[in-house]
């Protein structure tokens, strides 16, 4: 039963990675089109993670009180019945009406997943969830690139990938007997066990939390900055078409796909902790590579390459969640996290879209090198605190 729940829970997560990619690699079509400012695609981005950031503190209680399974469902329903209609939008107020339910769908699907995955499945297949994430991130550039052509035809692409969605939603709602059963033996094995719902505010006081809110933040806002934001890099600086722009973006997504599959591949030989430095230095290299006034093969290539070094970041930090903290804790701590990973996809996009329309979209390359730091130090600290932790309680 729980391979099979696993393969659901797979093909779900294909359905959280198909919007995230959608608005930034569409952008360049769309805002032609409708007569858009090019810092108006950081706006919408912005408004979807702030309503994801509220589903993801609500997952909590959410899960709870209705099961992982009908949340991950209806989730799912809400992002396809979104991507649906920003396939009609005529007007940019539109695009922001449609953010909330494909924001509230995508943070509750994410946690309650992750949450899932971690507390009943090893770190490989944590790995390997992410990289069907990744699937269905590098899917949807790859179907608006084939929309666009030589029409720039950008409504029928959103079209495409809402009807992969609503097929995907199908499979999530005929798996709801399964996660009955799984959830029914999780009440059963967990019967007098304390899973806590912390308030937030007790939360924000563990300093380890607090430093794991950062990493996140800094490595997701990282990932979506150079999806988003690269169909447009690639536009306006290097001078390519936007279907060329399109397919040049699902580079970054086969990268991150790809790195995902290789931690699945590794992490049992290599554990966690060491990907995750492992893909900090080549991480590092990749945003150096694109920084340089490379040739246009090379800057893609240096693309894909960041796609790799950060694939493998969220799986691994999630899946360390209920090492880290606790069993007990997880859950709050597992939403508490999401939502800051969502805190800086609001952020990030949003303040890069300000500076590209002020100055250039040349900035993208120096920009993504800071939220990399940003990442690299705060990883680091957690790292540090966690395992003198451990240590300073074996001693005892």
């Amino acid at each position: 039963m729980m391979t099979l729940l696993l393969l659901v829970i797979f093909t779900t997560f294909i359905g959280v990675g198909l919007p995230d990619s959608m608005l930034g690699t569409a952008w360049p079509a769309m805002r032609a089109e409708l007569g858009l400012p090019l810092s108006l695609a950081g706006y919408v981005s912005a408004a979807i993670s702030g309503c994801t950031i509220v589903s993801s503190l609500l997952s909590a209680r959410l899960i709870g009180r209705f099961g992982t399974g009908k949340v991950a469902a209806v989730s799912t329903l809400l992002t396809a019945a979104a991507l649906l209609g920003f396939a009609f939008v005529g007007h940019p107020a539109f695009l922001f009406l449609l953010a909330i339910p494909l924001g509230l769908g995508g943070g509750c699907i994410d946690t309650a997943l992750n949450n899932f995955v971690a507390l009943h499945y090893d770190a490989a297949r944590m790995n390997f969830l992410h990289c069907f994430y990744g699937l269905g991130v590098a899917l949807s550039p790859y179907l608006m690139s084939l929309a666009l052509g030589d029409s720039d035809d950008w409504r029928k692409g959103y079209l495409v990938v809402a009807a992969v969605q609503f097929a995907i939603t199908a499979v999530a709602f005929a798996a709801l007997p399964l996660w009955r059963k799984a959830e029914a033996r999780d009440r059963l094995r967990e019967e007098g066990a304390s899973l806590q719902v912390v308030p937030l505010r007790t939360l924000l006081r563990l300093r380890d939390v607090r430093l794991s809110c950062l990493t996140f933040l800094g490595a997701c806002a990282l990932e979506l900055c150079a999806g988003s934001w690269c169909s447009s890099y690639f536009v306006n600086v290097r001078g390519l078409r936007a279907d060329a722009a399109a397919q040049t973006a699902m580079l970054f997504y086969v990268g991150l796909a790809a790195g995902r599959f290789l931690s699945g591949l590794l992490t049992h030989f290599l554990g966690r902790r060491r990907i995750l430095l492992l893909c900090s230095g080549v991480l590092l290299l990749a945003v150096l590579l694109f920084l340089l006034p490379l040739p246009l093969p090379l800057s893609m290539a240096a693309l894909c390459l960041i796609g790799l070094g950060v694939g493998p970041v969220y799986p691994n930090l999630t899946h360390l969640t209920p090492d880290n903290f606790g069993r007990e804790l997880t859950r709050s701590v597992m939403g508490m996290q999401q939502a800051s990973s969502y805190v800086g996809t609001l952020v990030m996009p949003w303040l890069f879209g300000v500076l590209a329309q002020r100055w250039s979209a040349s900035l993208l390359p120096p920009y993504l090198l800071v939220l990399f730091l940003l990442y690299a130090l705060a990883l680091a600290a957690l790292l540090y605190n966690v395992q003198k932790k451990k240590k300073g309680m074996e001693d005892a």
